[in-house]
């Protein structure tokens, strides 16, 4: 994989691995708790436009539990407070408190009588504090009632009222809700049942059976007027006020804080309420169908996955300011989102989004500033390397142009003996040749390196090629009464340019003879191991040690043999044998010892068997 690929794939990876450490995050306690604290933040920010209330509360306060002899007078208070709303025909009465106690007979009679006279009365229950069963009014007063709704209130872990489960269950025993009894009540109609939602009428209430039938209460905000209470005391004091409940549905319900023990608080609010204020918004939200719908999972992974995108998009595609005003765009579209979503009644998370976000653009920005650090210090090495390589080419070149601007010069100036102006022309034409090679050497490196060089495939035999260059070097090891040896070489072929081969095997050979000790042996030989053909040239030199090894086909790198041995070198060769062998498809395998010597194998694919054509019948 190009190295380039890497790098993607290793930044793509990154993003994805905080992409999901941001969306773990946000299912955490804390990851929750900033979405219901959030939440209800929204419903203190946004205004919506007013609606009028269907409801009205019938509360009986402090000032009505004193004025009726406390808490022991209560059944009184509920039926004269019935007594004195029926004369305006309100739509229904939901009652909160369960009444599944008996009282003594002349408070349960007078009560009994109020609740017969009580249009579409609908009265309440409770799971016990056991949740075995159900606390169910009096046989005596359910007997009058309509229907019969819960009050169980679930509160989230922070105690706040969010939601209402419209329905509850204990074995098959099953309850709806106080506010939806008293919706359906007040409209006439049945509650129809379907797996995303409940209908009742007209009315689609989104409450799925896969969770429980959980409604979330949409409050009324701070420019709305609250939901009409009116206490029994001052109902008391001004019978004219009964008309107010005309056509209206009504809760009643304890409102003193010594006399009730359902009090919950709101999202708008720390101050806790009473639970019939709680049940009257839910009806309200019925009512008005204001429903509050959660997003669904799929579309906030989705959001989360595009934020991720676009941060990693902007910290690979710009740079700078650039980079930063598009973080802070995509940070923006995070801690907005949630807030739009919320003013078209869907609840939208905040925590995956903004945790994704700001976790994304930090790692992108993180990566950005690393990768380009390592590209300055890569440029720096780089420009470092090419100055010592012009620096070393230029060393090197000036050798050779020395000695013929040298004798060029003598034979200019002086005259000459023949035989000495030979001499200086045969030591000008070896010196161009040899800045002609060092040039040509340099040019195919570089060629190689950008692949800009073609090979000529074509079926070379192994033992042909490496004897030709085994001939061809034979006088530089007489010369050092160095003995050559070809042992076991294979008899196989294969696939490459034949030039750059032979430059490769005579490379090998030439630097072992020059960097081996006189009366010393060079031995090549080599098998076939599978599809890959090792042929190895092993000499008795001055070795090598590894951090040496891991250099040598570095260009311009000159070993400590070659400086001890005092041979002259341009220290590219190994490096075009390195991409010769490379862009052959194989590798080169080095082994030194300091002192012993150093084994150098090229390893190479087998060229396939040569099909043998038919001999054609006469």
């Amino acid at each position: 994989m190009p190295a380039v690929s890497k790098r993607q794939f290793a930044y793509a990876g990154l993003l994805g691995g905080v992409f999901v450490l941001a969306i773990t995050a946000s299912w955490t306690p804390l990851g929750t708790r900033i979405d219901d604290s959030v939440y209800d933040w929204f419903f203190h920010l946004y205004q919506p436009q007013p609606w009028p209330a269907e409801s009205i509360v019938l509360a009986f306060d402090e000032n009505s539990f004193r004025s009726y002899g406390g808490v022991l007078g209560f059944r009184k208070m509920l039926a004269d407070g019935l007594e004195r709303i029926a004369s305006a025909a309100p739509k229904a009465v939901a009652v909160d408190p369960i009444l599944a106690d008996t009282a003594d007979r002349e408070s349960d009679s007078r009560l009994e009588s109020a609740f017969r006279a009580t249009r579409n009365l609908i009265l309440s229950c409770d799971l016990l504090p056991d949740k075995s069963a159900w606390e169910d009014p009096l046989p005596g007063f359910q007997r009058w009632a309509v229907a019969v709704g819960h009050v169980h209130l679930d509160p989230d872990n922070d105690g706040v009222g969010r939601e209402l489960g419209l329905e509850k269950a204990v074995g098959h025993d099953r309850r709806w809700a106080l506010a939806l009894q008293a919706f359906r009540v007040s409209r006439g109609a049945g509650i129809l049942e379907t797996p995303q939602d409940l209908e009742v009428g007209n009315v689609r209430i989104p409450a799925a059976n896969s969770t429980g039938r959980v409604m979330r209460i949409h409050y009324r905000t701070a420019n709305m007027a609250p939901i009409p209470v009116i206490t029994l005391k001052q109902l008391h004091d001004d019978p004219t006020l009964a008309q107010k409940f005309a056509g209206k549905v009504v809760f009643a319900g304890v409102t003193a804080q010594t006399a009730t023990k359902d009090r919950w608080i709101a999202p708008l609010d720390s101050i806790p309420i009473a639970g019939i204020l709680v049940h009257a918004s839910a009806f309200e939200t019925i009512a008005q169908q204001r429903f509050l719908t959660s997003a669904s999972a799929l579309s906030v992974v989705a959001f989360c996955l595009f934020l991720t995108v676009a941060a990693g998009a902007a910290f690979t595609f710009f740079w700078g300011w650039a980079a930063y005003v598009l973080a802070a765009v995509i940070l923006a579209l995070a801690h907005a989102v949630p807030y739009a979503a919320f003013t078209r009644n869907v609840v939208f998370p905040y925590s995956p989004g903004v945790s994704t976000a700001w976790l994304s653009i930090v790692a992108a920005a993180l990566w950005q500033h690393f990768y380009v650090r390592r590209r300055l210090v890569k440029s720096e090495a780089e420009r470092d390397r090419y100055q010592h390589t012009m620096h070393f080419v230029t060393h090197e070149m000036r050798t050779p142009l020395t000695a013929i601007q040298g004798s060029s010069e003598l034979m200019s100036r002086y005259p000459m003996p023949e035989e000495k102006r030979k001499q200086v022309a045969q030591l000008i034409h070896s010196e161009s040749k040899r800045l002609g090679r060092m040039i040509e050497m340099f040019l195919n490196v570089e060629r190689l390196s950008a692949g800009e060089m073609q090979l000529r495939k074509e079926r070379i035999p192994v033992r042909e090629i490496v004897a030709g260059c085994a001939e061809r070097v034979a006088p530089l090891a007489e010369r050092k009464q160095i003995r050559m040896t070809l042992d076991r070489l294979p008899d196989e072929a294969l696939n490459g340019d034949r030039e750059l081969m032979e430059y490769a095997f005579y490379n090998l050979l030439t630097n072992a003879i020059k960097y081996s000790p006189s009366q010393t042996e060079v031995r090549v030989f080599g098998s076939r191991q599978g599809d890959e053909l090792h042929v190895s040239v092993l000499d008795q030199g001055i070795g090598m040690d590894q951090k040496e090894v891991r250099k040598i086909f570095q260009k311009f790198y000159r070993t400590r043999k070659a400086e001890q041995s005092g041979e002259a070198g341009t220290g590219i060769g190994l490096s075009i044998v390195e991409q010769i062998i490379l862009q052959h498809g194989g590798k080169i395998d080095v082994k030194s010892t300091p002192g012993k010597g150093s084994c150098f194998t090229l390893i190479l694919p087998a060229a396939p068997a040569a099909a043998h054509k038919p001999i054609a019948a006469n």
